[in-house]
């Protein structure tokens, strides 16, 4: 299992930007893809972005395409999620999340990640 410890969360007002951190503790940290999901009160986990292990190949939720960006510093044992142009429906708690896969590998379903991070709250404000 890989210790995930996410940052970078915050309150921010309508079409603020911020920039969410997942370092890693897994030693071969390019052999998983990374992915961040979001879960707002109420509502069922859902996924926003993932990367493959080298980082050539991302994905992203249409609610989130154009806005946000995944990206990854293997060298760091870190992930990224640049948030721009947030909206109040943004808010939630986000979550990181490492699945051991093939390369060129970018899964979408929470249930394929075996480690989670512990969250951190993004709140947009109208």
């Amino acid at each position: 299992q890989v210790q995930l410890v996410e940052s970078g969360g915050g309150m921010v007002q309508t079409g603020g930007s911020l920039r969410l951190s997942c370092a890693a503790s897994a030693r071969a940290f390019a052999l998983y893809a990374m992915g961040w999901f979001r879960q707002a009160p109420g509502e069922e986990r859902e996924f926003v972005a993932t990367i493959s292990r080298s980082g050539a190949i991302t994905d992203y939720a249409d609610s989130v395409k154009g806005r946000f960006t995944i990206s990854r510093d293997n060298a760091k044992n870190t992930v990224y999620l640049q948030m721009n142009s947030l909206k109040p429906e943004d808010t939630a708690v986000y979550y990181c999340a490492a699945d051991l896969v093939v390369e060129a590998y970018v899964p979408r379903r929470a249930g394929e990640y075996e480690s989670w991070g512990q969250g951190t709250q993004v709140t947009v404000s109208s």
